[in-house]
């Protein structure tokens, strides 16, 4: 290593000044204040860095003479020492090469890497084993991309400390460590790593973990819960010996803590139950002990004054009890919490004496209060500081203004601070030092005014400095503060940090301060002189000849020494007034432990028990307790449970009290009684007609409460929440007339309560509590949403509100938007439209980016258009991207623009990106010169299902299912002459829980229907994403045994379904997202779909493929508990009973639950995984009351199904198979791809409870048919169901392809196109025949298809003669069925190359009808005299269909015209 001379220009002549008996003093002068200063342990080797600058400087005698490190002379940018190994340091710069030592910064030896240092996450991990192994993390950045969406963190490792460079370890990370991640956790395989990455997007909430032992040579996903691997990973750590992964889940800012001891085995971190839940950037992992883990977490709004409540787990992590309630913190995390150190137990904490209030309004001053606790900080054990008579507060770690700790030092019993005796903590310049020499239990004050402060000499010498201006001297003393002397410093400074080594046995200090110049003075401070070289000397047998004593931790009020932790320790200590020196350089003092016996102090209160005012653990209100298994027989017995305390976790009592043995404990009272094989049934009644709407809110896998909470909104405007599914309701907000109820899409426990008002009310905790917030304006009376919600940022809202709107002419719309959640709201555009934040998979554009509808002729109450802007900075400039629209969706996606033509007519445009559009061009023969309405469908499998009106003649509409290629752009038929209705809603369904499963009806007498016959309908299935489309297979017999009068040809006779357009609430859905392979539907057999009144209920157990009725009459139905429970009831007549099975429809039983009503709904939770399920309707002769009938089936059974993964269907416990969807002659593929899904037996009498990630994993990619492609864009389906090329036109041009610079090669159309979604592999490839080169590409593709000589003759010669003499033979065997393509459709005789489109022109009057009606559908939910209200019920699905079914019409009524409008 090169070292610069001493003296330079930054660096001054050193001024050393001795005075006998007095501390020396070495004073050195840089030109900048250091940005870090860093002591290598166990030695008097420091490093300095000069941020400003970019120097890095060392010194090997405490800062007495220092010397530049020339490597990186201008270039560094950031030191991490190696927190493991006291001889290893980093030095990074800005670039790709940076420096490593190995010998506390004697020698530096470069290192060269791919990308500089990542911000994003740690750049280095180190491993506490083996201190060799390291992690690198670099970030790489396309150039030019402004707001960092290109960016991507790629993850190195070191095996030998960066001698032979980096090698790759993973891409995509947000964060990785080593098991070994610290100094306890020493009995983890030392290659063992965990990582956070990127899933199948860069979303937070698809983040995942991965873990591997070899460096990722193999790796694999840990399931955190024991069944599931996890999505929305957003940290890891590792504390002590707990290794800590909290995981976020959509649809909730709650966190899930989940804790290992041993980096295999992971358990949920379970908090009290009235607890509010961990959230996202507002839980603080503190300092912890090898036998528990300390949390504070924030109990207030993010946005206003943080206010935390302290916990601590027991000795695995994963119960968690309330310690202390209001901590003070700051919003980024940090908290006023410090144990002090070489001492067990003891803690000092700041906590909000004014809490209350400041909750009450966030701009209220905090007023702080200081507390100690001597026993691990368990509740009831926090005092108050006494300095004398008077309480104490001291300033923290919130209000750093020194390096290390705030308070203690290893030094034993020594604890300083500065602060002021009264009712709170006053500001810092008020404040004195303050220090006690016995861990905290008195304090006395030591110097007036605020001081720096550090001690030396393991507790022989304290030295402070002045800290609220200016100082020109230090102060120091022998006796623990009692006596101070003076050292003139010869400069005036302002104290910017004092410290020493962070053993504190040292008598060499180093301060740090900046002068009048701006110039930085480091001072060296020598203490080895004020003892005379003297060394302290211990004499255990008799202490008054030793300069030691024995020194307990605490004692008792009468002298004695007292138990802490369930022991005595103690310290042999320097005696105060000893005039010399104590312990030994870098040799920490040692400490004795006594074993106490176990007393009442030794015990806390166990997990969910809680002190009462006896001072007693007691059962928390509201909880019960779980039963150890085969206890508990009858309600009346008894069982062993928990006495209510618990050890303190690090205790080390023994013997004694044993106030933590199990108790006697009622079965009656436990979490789980017996199962009695009922089911349960309560009525509830309300004064009203209906209910206008409803929500559940939903629970996610992270989320802190289990409740099943509905809001219900009545007709005569009254609000009710149940928490526990609707067995019990309560009424909210009794005197606010509430017009609109807006559940937050990604915080499900917030939900918005819109009024007629500016004044929005509102809960962040599922109704329990309420707030108010108001906003600029009035809410709209224009059909557009109230609020609109960021997809990313919770906080981001934007509120359509409205102006001048008691002149009709002159009423608009106004949009405002808010980031702070409400607090503030900022003009966005004035005259517009829907605004919407960009939303779905767009990785690309700024958080920031809004669409617009706009006015452009501000003011005029009789355009029909708007324009559509968009801006990625709240319109301070934006862009203009068409003149003329009638509405927008933004997708998963894509966004879909339906533009106006010169004609009046819709044009249809695309956007993957927010920014460029491009036509929607539609097949060839698709001619409709006046394109009506566009129903955007779906975009969940990388392409747009599109819905275009063919026939809008009131009652008789229809129009044709269009399929796009990834981009949105190039569309080409899936099946035409699909049902619609007058509102636009199309019958198409996609299956949840399959992907590629869809069910459409098609109007199979479209063209006298165009003419106004009545529409005949018939019912096709899709089980690869629309690219082919047959008829249902009708089951041979009812559900009475009686065969079905029906055909072997499918055209004839099929099973034809009752569909989306004609449902009470369109939202219920014919599958769930979580009974795998489950649908339930109303049709029947025949020709054609007949009257609903002609239906019977049907169900399939295989994804569509093969059906069975299985009731007479037309049912309601919902799922539960993931599909082990199905529940149907009558819809048509008063009922007292529901009907249910167990096994998936081999059986069904029945249960009355009491008087009839006419049921209108049933209803469960989203997620179908609930045993609670609701009824809604009317008595009959009780028109002005409805109804609603909870059911709980809970009661079937107390045993939950058992998952083995690793045996699963090979073990007599395992209650699940593994199962794929399949159709016998095609056999497991579906979707290019064979999948296992983890399904219940049907037989076994359990419940599945928790939430299961159903796909076990994809086996295998299958080898590619015909039913992996479509027909490409200009070709059209044949009679013989081959693609041809429509005559007169060209194929399209596929070379777009190689704008992706890793590909080298592109094929010329075949006329068919690869399904986006498929992953097939190989055989049958349709799309691919002749393969040419991308421009630049030729020589890689020459290096791919070289082929050498006769082997060449004969793949080019024989093997395509050979194909064919097979693929004849196999035509002459099987006749050309549907399977090879889509089925004909022309089933009226029509053999034209496509369906010809009657266009109906409609009047002014009758188009002006039609917007009326429209307008007033969707004016929001007004009761007012000048309000129109919409009655309609809200179900479990309203979310799902709102983001993926949106209707653009030019009818000027939006019918749908955003993903999250809910009007039906």
């Amino acid at each position: 290593m090169r070292l610069s001379s001493y003296v330079s220009w930054l660096a001054a002549p050193s001024l050393a000044i001795a005075v006998v008996q007095k501390p020396k003093v070495v004073v050195s002068t840089f030109a900048n204040l250091p940005g870090a200063v860093f002591y290598f342990e166990d030695s008097p080797i420091i490093l300095l860095f000069d941020p400003k600058a970019g120097d890095v400087w060392r010194s090997v005698n405490d800062g007495q003479e220092w010397e530049q490190v020339m490597e990186v002379k201008g270039n560094a940018y950031d030191i991490i020492v190696h927190p493991f190994d006291n001889e290893k340091a980093i030095l990074f710069t800005n670039g790709n090469q940076h420096w490593a030592t190995n010998d506390k910064g004697q020698n530096w030896n470069i290192f060269e890497v791919e990308f500089p240092v990542s911000f994003r996450q740690s750049p280095m991990v180190f491993n506490a084993n083996n201190t060799n192994y390291a992690l690198y993390s670099g970030r790489c950045c396309d150039p030019g991309d402004t707001f960092g969406h290109s960016c991507v963190d790629k993850t190195y490792y070191t095996k030998d400390w960066f001698q032979s460079g980096v090698k790759f370890l993973l891409a995509n990370t947000h964060g990785c460590l080593f098991a070994n991640g610290n100094n306890v956790s020493n009995q983890r395989r030392v290659s063992s790593i965990f990582c956070i990455v990127d899933g199948n997007d860069k979303y937070p909430e698809h983040r995942k973990i991965l873990t591997s032992d070899d460096f990722f040579g193999n790796s694999f996903e840990p399931k955190l819960d024991g069944y599931n691997t996890m999505k929305g990973l957003v940290g890891l750590a590792s504390v002590t010996n707990f290794l800590i992964a909290a995981v976020r889940s959509a649809g909730t800012d709650d966190m899930a803590l989940y804790i290992s001891n041993d980096a295999t085995n992971w358990d949920s971190a379970q908090f009290p139950h009235d607890h509010g839940g961990l959230k996202e950037d507002a839980y603080t992992i503190l300092q912890s002990t090898s036998y528990s883990i300390q949390v504070d977490v924030l109990t207030t709004s993010p946005m206003g004054s943080a206010i935390g409540e302290l916990f601590s787990s027991n000795s695995n992590g994963t119960y968690f009890n309330r310690n202390l309630a209001n901590t003070n913190r700051l919003p980024r995390g940090v908290v006023d919490f410090e144990r002090i150190q070489s001492i067990d137990g003891i803690i000092i904490a700041n906590i909000v004496g004014n809490a209350d209030l400041v909750r009450l309004n966030h701009k209220t001053t905090k007023k702080l209060q200081s507390k100690i606790s001597f026993h691990d900080g368990k509740m009831d054990t926090w005092h108050d500081l006494r300095a004398g008579n008077m309480t104490l507060h001291l300033h923290s770690v919130t209000e750093l203004v020194n390096g290390g700790r705030v308070y203690s030092s290893r030094s034993p019993g020594l604890v300083m601070g500065v602060g002021n005796t009264g009712d709170f903590l006053q500001d810092y310049t008020d404040g004195d030092l303050y220090i006690s020499d016995n861990a905290g239990l008195t304090w006395a004050r030591a110097r007036k005014g605020a001081h720096k402060y550090e001690v030396g000499g393991s507790g022989s010498i304290i030295v402070a400095v002045y800290d609220e201006g200016i100082a020109n001297h230090i102060s120091y003393s022998k006796d623990y503060g009692k006596h101070w002397e003076d050292v003139d410093l010869n400069v005036d400074i302002h104290a910017r940090l004092l410290t020493t080594t962070p053993d504190s046995t040292s008598l060499r200090f180093l301060l740090v301060g900046s002068g009048k110049n701006k110039k930085s003075h480091i001072f060296n401070l020598d203490f080895e002189n004020v003892f005379e070289g003297r060394k302290c000397k211990l004499n255990t047998d008799d202490e008054n000849k030793s300069d030691y004593e024995k020194w307990y931790a605490r004692y008792d009020n009468d002298g004695s020494p007292s138990c802490l932790m369930g022991r005595k320790q103690y310290f042999w200590r320097r005696k105060m007034n000893a005039d010399c020196y104590a312990g030994e350089l870098f040799k920490e003092p040692s400490i004795v432990n006594e074993t106490c016996k176990c007393q009442d102090e030794d015990f806390e209160c166990d997990f969910n028990f809680v002190r009462d005012l006896d001072k007693k653990c007691v059962l928390a209100y509201g909880v019960t307790l779980p039963v150890p298994p085969s206890e508990c027989n009858n309600p009346s017995d008894t069982y062993w449970g928990p006495s209510g305390y618990r050890k303190i976790p690090g205790n080390f009592c023994q013997e004694g009290v044993k106030k933590d043995r199990p108790i006697k404990r009622q079965c009656e009272y436990a979490i789980s009684t017996p199962s009695t094989g009922k089911i349960v049934s309560k009525f509830s009644g309300f004064n009203s007609k209906m209910p206008v709407e409803y929500y559940y809110l939903e629970n996610t896998e992270s989320s802190s409460t289990e409740e099943e909470t509905i809001i219900m909104m009545t007709e005569n405007q009254k609000l009710f929440v149940s928490h526990d599914g609707g067995q019990e309701w309560k009424q909210i907000l009794k005197n606010v007339k509430v017009i609109g109820i807006y559940p937050h899409p990604q915080q499900q426990h917030n939900v918005y309560f819109i009024t007629n008002t500016k004044r929005i009310h509102y809960t962040t905790d599922r109704c329990h509590h309420f707030y108010e917030m108001d906003t600029p304006q009035s809410p709209n009376r224009k059909g557009l949403p109230f609020l609109d919600f960021h997809p990313r940022k919770n906080n981001w809202l934007i509120w359509h509100g409205e102006k001048n709107c008691i002149d009709p002419l002159r009423c608009h719309s106004n949009a405002y938007y808010t980031i702070s959640g409400g607090k503030e709201w900022h003009s966005l555009k004035s005259y517009t439209g829907l605004c919407q934040w960009a939303r779905g998979h767009l990785e690309t554009i700024s958080d920031k980016l809004i669409f617009c509808e706009h006015e452009a002729q501000q003011g005029d109450s009789n355009q029909i258009t708007t324009e559509l802007l968009s801006s990625s900075n709240f319109f301070i400039d934006e862009v203009k991207h068409f003149d003329r629209i009638i509405g927008f969706v933004t997708m998963q996606e894509f966004i879909i623009v339906a533009g106006v033509k010169d004609d009046n007519s819709l044009k249809a445009f695309a956007s993957v990106d927010g920014s460029s559009f491009a036509d929607a061009n539609f097949p060839y023969g698709f001619n409709v010169p006046h394109q009506t309405a566009y129903t955007v469908l779906d975009s969940v499998t990388h392409s747009v299902f599109l819905h275009v009106t063919v026939n809008d003649r009131r009652g008789f509409e229809y129009g044709s299912l269009l399929k796009s290629n990834s981009n949105g752009t190039n569309y080409v038929l899936s099946l035409d002459a699909v049902n619609r209705n007058r509102e636009g809603f199309v019958d198409f369904e996609k299956m949840q829980s399959l992907e590629g499963v869809a069910i459409a009806n098609r109007v199979v007498n479209w063209k006298d229907a165009a003419k106004g016959e009545k529409k005949k309908l018939r019912t096709m299935i899709t089980h690869n994403d629309g690219g082919l489309w047959k008829y249902i297979n009708p089951p041979a017999i009812d559900s009475k045994g009686n065969r079905y009068q029906c055909s072997e040809d499918l055209k004839k006779c099929s099973l034809n379904l009752h569909h989306y357009t004609e449902r009470g609430d369109p939202r219920h859905t014919f599958s769930s997202s979580s009974a795998v392979g489950l649908m339930i539907a109303v049709g029947n057999v025949g020709d054609v779909l007949k009257g609903l009144a002609d239906g019977d209920t049907f169900l399939t157990t295989d994804g569509g493929f093969h059906w069975k009725e299985i009731r007479k009459g037309q049912y309601l139905w919902e799922y539960g508990d993931q599909g082990s429970i199905l529940v149907i009831v009558d819809r048509t007549r008063p009922t007292d009973k529901v009907h249910y099975t167990l096994d998936e429809g081999k059986s069904w039983q029945e249960y009355q639950f009491g008087e009839k009503i006419k049921v209108t709904d049933i209803s469960t939770v989203p997620a179908d995984n609930s045993r609670q399920f609701l009824l809604w309707g009317h008595k009959e002769g009780e028109g002005e009351k409805f109804y609603t009938v909870y059911l709980d089936f809970k009661g079937i059974t107390s045993l939950q199904c058992v998952l083995n993964e690793k045996k699963v269907g090979d073990n007599e416990k395992d209650d699940f198979y593994l199962w794929s969807p399949a159709e016998e002659e095609n056999g497991h593929c579906l979707f290019g791809h064979e999948t296992q899904y983890h399904r219940k037996i049907a037989n076994h009498r359990c419940y599945i409870g928790r939430k299961l990630n159903r796909i076990y994993k994809t086996l295998k990619n299958c080898t590619c048919t015909a039913e992996d492609f479509e027909c490409d864009f200009n070709f059209e389906r044949a009679s013989d169901g081959t693609c041809k090329l429509v005559t007169g036109l060209t194929p399209p041009d596929h070379e777009a392809v190689c704008d992706d610079k890793n590909v080298i090669e592109y094929f010329k159309s075949t006329g068919y196109r690869r399904l986006p979604a498929t992953t097939c592999q190989g055989g049958t490839e349709l799309d691919k025949v002749r393969s040419i080169p991308c421009p630049g590409k030729e020589s890689q593709w020459k290096e791919r298809h070289r082929i050498r000589g006769g082997f060449r003759l004969i793949m080019v010669i024989v093997v395509p003669f050979i194909a064919a003499v097979g693929i004849g033979y196999w035509i002459s065997k099987r006749p050309l069925t549907s399977r090879f393509g889509a089925i004909r459709l022309g089933e009226e005789g029509d053999d034209g190359p496509l369906i010809r489109y009657l266009i109906t022109i409609i009047s002014a009057a009758i188009a002006m009808a039609i917007a009326i009606h429209s307008i007033l559908s969707l004016l929001g939910s007004w009761v007012a005299r000048e309000f129109t209200r919409t009655q309609r019920y809200r179900s479990r699905n309203f979310l799902f269909r709102s983001e993926d079914y949106s209707i653009l019409d030019n009818d000027q009524g939006q019918l749908l015209g955003n993903d999250d409008s809910d009007e039906v």
